[in-house]
């Protein structure tokens, strides 16, 4: 027994020292949704995992807006990031080339799809998107799936307008976040917004997983005082990606890692995964079509 342990012990420290050879780093970015403090508190453990599996030094990134993210990739700077799919169908649409989708979040019924919530303050008195016309409303960040893209698509076949600050809605307001969403509509700044959630177990609690569950486990808002407006159809959860271009014993590592982080450490994975989720299974680039293809007609459209 003492000899197969120095045997897997030196096996795993060669594996280690290998990965090391190929990279001196590692970077994780981590796209916004909530404050860059709570993002790089929630994903600490992750950062702390990957450091112990691949022998070189792991860093968290915590850009301001989803571009950061998403351009990091793009240059080279970024490893790994889970993105929105609006976000990856924006990498895919610039380097076809740039990454790999590797997994998806798993919700507890095992499906792989959220959608965009929009919600109010109770006290304002709007009960659907009728409601809202002449008022304000908010979204999260222009490269969110759910904080624009398919609200922009979704919520102007209902009205009949566009999104443009006076055509349907009195004024238009991009908040730079799904938090900061929240907290406008909370705060009575924006009289309504989108944000996003699984949209499964109670409202009180947020839901499930989502940014209104961050929200509300960081003490943000009580959710007896909004209500919910309007619900998107399923949207297709977002990718966690790896740089094409990382020797492939690397992006099996950290792939492997997240994939069992769920059964690993429960607590790591409630605050990467955004809340009570399955965790993070295999998925393929041919899920996301349907959002590359959307987003490349609002690049056609000027949108």
């Amino acid at each position: 027994m003492k000899k197969l342990l120095a045997v897997l012990a030196a096996t795993t420290a060669l594996a280690g020292a290998a990965a090391a050879e190929e990279i001196k780093a590692f970077n994780i970015g981590l796209l916004g949704g909530e404050n860059a403090q709570d993002r790089l508190n929630s994903n600490e453990c992750l950062r702390k995992y990957a450091e112990e599996a691949l022998g070189v030094p792991v860093k968290l990134f915590a850009p301001a807006d989803y571009d950061g993210v998403i351009q990091g990739l793009l240059g080279g700077t970024i490893d790994m990031a889970w993105l929105g799919a609006s976000g990856y169908a924006k990498v895919y649409l610039t380097d076809p080339e740039a990454v790999d989708v590797a997994l998806v979040k798993a919700n507890l019924d095992g499906s792989f799809t959220y959608h965009s919530i929009g919600f109010t303050r109770k006290e304002t008195g709007i009960k659907t998107l009728a409601d809202v016309k002449g008022r304000s409303f908010g979204f999260g960040d222009p490269n969110s799936t759910s904080g624009y893209l398919i609200p922009s698509v979704e919520i102007p076949a209902i009205t009949g307008h566009s999104m443009q600050s006076g055509e349907y809605f009195g004024e238009v307001k991009f908040t730079g976040g799904h938090e900061q969403t929240i907290v406008a509509v909370a705060n009575g700044d924006i009289d309504a917004g989108v944000t996003w959630a699984d949209g499964q177990g109670n409202w009180e609690d947020g839901y499930n997983s989502g940014a209104l569950r961050k929200a509300v486990d960081a003490g943000l808002v009580d959710m007896n005082n909004l209500v919910e407006i309007w619900r998107s159809k399923p949207i297709p959860e977002g990718p966690v990606v790896v740089r094409r271009a990382l020797p492939e014993n690397v992006k099996t590592t950290m792939i492997d890692l997240v994939k069992g982080l769920q059964a690993k450490d429960p607590d790591c994975a409630y605050g990467v995964a955004a809340g009570d989720t399955s965790g993070f299974v295999p998925i393929t680039a041919d899920y996301y079509n349907s959002i590359v293809e959307v987003r490349r007609q609002m690049i056609k459209s000027g949108s």
